[in-house]
């Protein structure tokens, strides 16, 4: 007597097979958060060295990060030299803004879905119309870039014409610019300052991005250069998510506190993600 042993049927070879697969296959991971692109831009009498300190800690913390020169010709023909860069940066960006650096964020990102957050390291943050050298100076005392301060030299424009550029007197440099650097590194900055258009300290604003997209501000309570009462003048007017005040730091506060720049800089990319 044969005994008949039946065949499984298809179906259940298949669901077998299946369940092995997945019990072998390893746990799918959750889609990781996109961290955005961190754009440094510095201001005038600078150059994108000052952000060193900072682009080493951001990179220790995951981050790209990106410091492009800004050109320092006018608030308008800045900010779209940055815009034009940033069409070349793919997913979110937090901008960063040092000094002069802020006024030309603050018009870049105008639009700029791409754009998350703003960060204004002891920088201007014009409302529309504003000037530099007119309206957000009289925010305050403090500041002490102007006439008797800078020298200027001529410069030749494309039609011909000449126009001035400022560079802050060397005897001056320090006290007003970088009080809290070693004096060596102080005179090496201003041997090899960036000058600024005269013409930007005049031109008007345009429409700020600071009133569509999230801001932080940091400020240096020494700021001889902007002036410490004009910067919290501007942080007050536009009520950023989070205000960092530095004790004692001049106005180049992201080379003297590059840990404490930084800091604010990962919380504003951190609420971005």
């Amino acid at each position: 007597m044969s005994i008949r042993i039946p065949r499984p049927r298809t179906w259940l070879l298949a669901a077998l097979f299946a369940a092995l697969i997945a019990a072998a296959a390893p746990a799918t991971a959750p889609a990781a958060q996109t961290k955005p692109t961190i754009v440094l831009v510095h201001g005038a009498f600078a150059d994108a060295s000052g952000w060193t300190g900072v682009i080493g800690r951001l990179e220790k913390r995951g981050y790209k990060v990106v410091a492009p020169a800004n050109p320092l010709r006018g608030v308008s023909a800045d900010a779209a030299y940055l815009r034009s860069f940033l069409t070349t940066i793919s997913g979110p960006v937090v901008l960063v803004g040092h000094s002069y650096g802020g006024a030309v964020i603050t018009n870049a990102a105008t639009g700029n879905p791409n754009v998350k957050g703003l960060v204004y390291v002891a920088g201007y943050a014009p409302d529309e119309g504003d000037t530099i050298g007119g309206s957000l100076a009289e925010l305050g005392e403090q500041g002490e870039i102007g006439p008797d301060t800078l020298d200027f030299r001529p410069f030749p424009l494309p039609d011909g014409t000449s126009s001035l550029e400022g560079y802050i007197k060397l005897g001056v440099f320090r006290e007003i610019f970088a009080a809290d650097l070693p004096r060596r590194v102080a005179r090496a900055m201003a041997l090899s300052q960036r000058p600024a258009a005269v013409a930007a300290l005049g031109e008007p604003s345009g429409p700020p991005a600071w009133k569509t997209i999230p801001s932080y501000y940091l400020i240096p309570t020494r700021d001889r250069a902007i002036g410490t009462d004009v910067l919290r003048a501007m942080a007050d007017r536009i009520d950023p998510r989070k205000t960092v005040e530095v004790k004692g730091a001049s106005h180049v506060v992201m080379i003297s506190r590059p840990g404490v720049t930084t800091d604010l800089i990962v919380r504003a990319a951190k609420a971005a993600s």
